[in-house]
């Protein structure tokens, strides 16, 4: 399972953001705090311009939050599939494994049964403030396998990658994944297509598959 970090310029200025604005919210109420029923008079106004001003940058600071939760994604895999010559609800799978710290990237060739290809990944969805924060959900590149668009099914085994996935849905079963206070979720997910060449992401809580350079 993989857990990517991206903390950079933009975790640092949200972090900033939130700083200052707790510590403009905390005068102004002090300010405001101090000057009591005179605000009715327009002498606590500066009090509530800061306290507005607080307010507005832990908006701002809550956007950022949410903008950076939702659109980090890391490049998986990258993936070209072909229809075997000749045979009917076959495809031959050129996949690249996009590895780091801790394993190689890899490339491999599979013959997997159907008109669609299926590329399953487990995922560790962390909350979105933990995002923000620049760590990025977990995930780990699994099955590998085929569909009839007849819907018929295919008699071809999954192919396991990364040595499978039995120990994940182990620990979901046995509900371990819930007494984490960062994790929001944790689940089994999977991209569906057709034959062609695409690059594979994870973003915060799916795998999906875009054309090469879109």
């Amino acid at each position: 399972m993989s857990y990517p970090v991206d903390f950079g310029i933009l975790q640092i200025g949200l972090i900033l953001l939130i700083l200052i604005a707790v510590a403009l919210l905390v005068s102004a109420l002090v300010k405001v705090r101090r000057v009591g029923p005179r605000v009715l008079l327009g002498r606590g106004a500066g009090g509530l311009v800061l306290l507005v001003v607080a307010v507005l940058l832990l908006w701002v600071a809550t956007l950022m939050q949410t903008y950076l939760g939702l659109s980090g994604e890391i490049k998986a895999a990258h993936v070209v599939v072909t229809e075997v010559a000749g045979e009917e609800h076959q495809l031959e799978v050129d996949l690249t494994l996009y590895g780091d710290d801790d394993d190689p990237e890899r490339r491999e060739k599979f013959r997997v049964q159907g008109d669609l290809w299926v590329l399953q990944a487990n995922i560790v969805e962390l909350e979105p403030w933990v995002n923000a924060l620049g760590f990025h959900s977990g995930y780990q590149v699994t099955r590998l396998y085929g569909q009839r668009l007849d819907g018929v099914a295919t008699t071809q085994n999954h192919i396991f990658l990364n040595g499978g996935d039995a120990e994940f849905f182990a620990d979901m079963r046995d509900g371990k994944w819930w007494t984490d206070p960062f994790v929001r979720s944790a689940y089994g997910n999977a991209v569906i297509a057709t034959p062609g060449e695409y690059d594979v992401y994870i973003s915060r809580d799916a795998i999906k598959t875009r054309a090469p350079g879109s």
